[in-house]
């Protein structure tokens, strides 16, 4: 049973007006190093045991403000490719306002399981969900061999990214992701156990942490008489 922090970059003078993919050196303006600083005091009292990061310049710089920010330091952020932003292809660094009038448009919005952005570089979306999701179970099976049951990490990632690994927790086709949202520097927690997901925290951008931190494993286990992968019914205390 492991615990995955998702957590979205901070902003950059393209986001929001200008679709950024991959596009090289974007990097957190001022706003977005504020989120990053903030977002890192807040989870500054939780027991990471990684922090994994796109190799992306504005999720990187979020990750390490996240990790820099500890009363426990992680050594070292990694980086992992799956968790890169879409290929986006032709459609990298054009506004967004323009991309609306694109045919394509509307079967990323109702139908995104079927879109494939164009040119040699374009990625569909179903693929970019595909690795991402991948990424996750390698990462749960490598953190809880190296730090047990109940351990925390956290990933930052990009928005459809996010989406995309909250809809697969949630059991929702592709088609759904857009009917989630992920802010520029949220936090979205998914706790995996044996038996399924469970989406504890989606596109949080200012709650309290504390409940997050794992309880000893002797509490944990057997809890009111429940497993560690049980749904309480009625929604619990």
């Amino acid at each position: 049973m492991t615990t995955l922090l998702l957590v979205r970059h901070g902003l950059t003078a393209m986001t929001g007006p200008v679709l950024a993919g991959w596009t090289p050196g974007v990097r957190l303006d001022e706003r977005g190093r504020a989120q990053a600083a903030a977002l890192a005091a807040r989870l500054a009292p939780l027991p990471l045991a990684a922090v994994v990061s796109s190799p992306l310049e504005r999720c990187v710089e979020t990750a390490e403000a996240v990790a820099a920010g500890r009363a426990e330091p992680v050594e070292k952020v990694g980086t992992d490719d799956r968790f890169g932003e879409v290929r986006y292809g032709d459609w990298t660094g054009r506004p967004l306002k323009e991309l609306a009038e694109e045919p394509l448009w509307r079967v990323v919005q109702a139908h995104p399981s079927a879109a494939r952005f164009p040119g040699e570089e374009g990625e569909a979306l179903a693929d970019a969900q595909h690795r991402a999701v991948a990424a996750v179970r390698d990462w749960n099976e490598r953190i809880a061999a190296a730090r047990g049951p109940g351990a925390l990490y956290a990933v930052c990632s990009h928005g459809d990214i996010i989406k995309s690994i909250v809809a697969d927790a949630l059991g929702l086709h592709l088609d759904q992701f857009q009917r989630i949202q992920a802010d520029p520097a949220s936090l979205t927690v998914i706790r995996y156990t044996e038996t399924r997901p469970f989406v504890v925290r989606l596109n949080d951008t200012g709650g309290d942490v504390a409940g997050l931190i794992p309880e000893p494993p002797e509490e944990r286990s057997g809890k009111d008489g429940l497993g560690s992968s049980d749904a309480v019914v009625g929604g619990g205390a």
